[in-house]
């Protein structure tokens, strides 16, 4: 899989790039916003974590005039996962993404706008995805008003919901519905 759209790319994760996501995910200004500052991943971890077993999880690199700068994943949403988000009807085509910039000088250029857009409209097209869901923590403004920008919209308040940097915290399930 290979998506492009003016200087944005994604592609599919390869062995060569656990080097740089070891590197974003042992960054404290990343560590922030992606997974907490006091669960920094070795290589070691990166190996488990990302190449593993992937459960129709597709797992992508993010190029920005062709400079890998972050990461990207989208995932058929499992049964569990509806189930504590309220979806109920099993023919709904729900898909779930994660993402971030692994290098902090492209944050605040557009550049996750353009990413979100690019997979959503993957997922639309491609996967034929009914509703795309993300659950962002609350605290986390500039990843919500990006995602709002790309058209998704708050529909659940997950209370206490994702461990991060030794708490619980609330999240927002946000989704985007084919219209």
């Amino acid at each position: 899989m290979f998506i492009q759209h003016d200087r944005v790319a994604i592609r599919e994760l390869i062995v060569d790039d656990k080097i740089l996501m070891a590197k974003w995910l042992s960054d404290p200004e990343v560590l922030q916003f992606y997974e907490g500052r006091d669960r920094p991943l070795d290589l070691a971890q990166v190996e488990e974590d990302f190449y593993g077993d992937a459960d129709d999880e597709t797992r992508c690199l993010i190029q920005y005039d062709e400079l890998p700068i972050g990461y990207v994943q989208f995932y058929p949403v499992g049964d569990e996962e509806r189930r504590a988000y309220g979806y109920s009807d099993p023919s709904e085509v729900i898909y779930g993404m994660d993402q971030f910039i692994g290098e902090p000088v492209y944050w605040n250029k557009g550049i996750g706008t353009q990413l979100v857009e690019m997979v959503a409209t993957y997922l639309l097209n491609e996967r034929k995805a009914d509703r795309i869901v993300m659950d962002p923590q609350t605290w986390n403004e500039r990843a919500i008003r990006c995602y709002e920008k790309c058209g998704f919209k708050k529909v659940k308040l997950l209370p206490k919901h994702e461990w991060h940097e030794g708490e619980y915290r609330d999240c927002w399930l946000i989704e985007y519905v084919r219209t």
